[in-house]
């Protein structure tokens, strides 16, 4: 019987162990030979084969050693459209290039941890688009260089559960503890003011991509943020370990109806670096509130 009990504990632990998988915030998913531009355009060639749409591409930070590529597809707008408000947000997926040791380092977001932190109790009902697009952006990526396929940005990572619950620590914002930028009339209103002023060019700001979910009155802006306060002022000091976390930008704006949202710095960042110490975030202090001005600024 003592026997008995043991093989069932053991085998409930085990159970659990299954059951706790950990994500990473981003993948290393190959390295190339090539010089960056070359990488890039590579990478760009393979995505586009491979089903996905390339929204756009930018320098963040200024930094000639950096890159990163936003692409979108059928599977994630499909997830998207099925549930619709707040997971706007993930709309679209970074690649980013990096310039590290004399390779090209070619890293993304990784789906299944942004999607389980952007869906939430959702994500259940999404997974098998995430299957499908993870799948084929790692066939993708093989194909443009060293295949690697290593998670990193987290030692141990972060398990499903508290992805869609997630807190830097306590009493810090979640996912939908956004920040509203402006309220306008109507969501055509709001596109038609926030796509005048981009084109029209914002001080410190410049558009990288937007996508639009189609008859869902959501539109999703990633831009790259220039000056005292921009990605050159707050990336050295938080992107400090390596493998670099280039796809942590650009930062995104949603349009959701007649509302415009930002992910509250203090989540958005901390997702992204969830390993940091509360010393070093203290460091930037005033980022969160300095993006948000910035992003407000488009919306004027």
């Amino acid at each position: 019987m003592k026997f008995l009990s043991t093989i069932i504990l053991a085998s409930l632990l085990f159970a659990g162990s299954l059951a706790a998988q950990t994500y990473q915030p981003y993948t290393l998913g190959a390295e190339s030979a090539k010089s960056l531009n070359e990488t890039a355009t590579l990478v760009k060639d393979k995505l586009t084969a491979g089903g996905f749409k390339v929204l756009g591409s930018y320098t963040p930070a200024g930094d000639k050693d950096r890159q990163v590529i936003v692409v979108t597809s059928n599977d994630l707008l499909g997830a998207v459209k099925s549930v619709g408000g707040l997971t706007g947000f993930a709309a679209a997926l970074r690649v980013a290039l990096t310039v590290e040791d004399g390779k090209v380092l070619i890293s993304y977001t990784t789906p299944e941890y942004w999607g389980n932190a952007y869906f939430r109790d959702d994500f259940d009902a999404v997974k098998g688009h995430y299957s499908r697009f993870s799948s084929r952006l790692k066939k993708a990526i093989s194909a443009c260089g060293k295949t690697v396929g290593t998670g990193f940005g987290s030692e141990e990572g972060v398990e499903a559960d508290d992805l869609r619950d997630y807190q830097y620590m306590v009493m810090m914002p979640e996912f939908d503890d956004t920040n509203e930028l402006k309220s306008f009339g109507s969501y055509a209103e709001a596109v038609k003011t926030i796509d005048t002023r981009l084109a029209k060019g914002v001080k410190n700001v410049s558009l990288v991509y937007a996508i639009e979910i189609p008859g869902k009155e959501l539109k999703l802006y990633g831009v790259g943020l220039s000056g005292p306060d921009g990605e050159a002022s707050f990336l050295p000091t938080i992107d400090i370990a390596k493998p670099k976390h280039t796809a942590f930008l650009p930062y995104e704006f949603l349009v959701m109806g007649n509302e415009v949202h930002m992910l509250h710095g203090r989540y958005r960042i901390a997702l992204s670096f969830p390993d940091l110490s509360m010393g070093t975030f203290s460091k930037i202090m005033s980022t969160p509130g300095d993006i948000e001005e910035l992003l407000e600024s488009i919306c004027k």
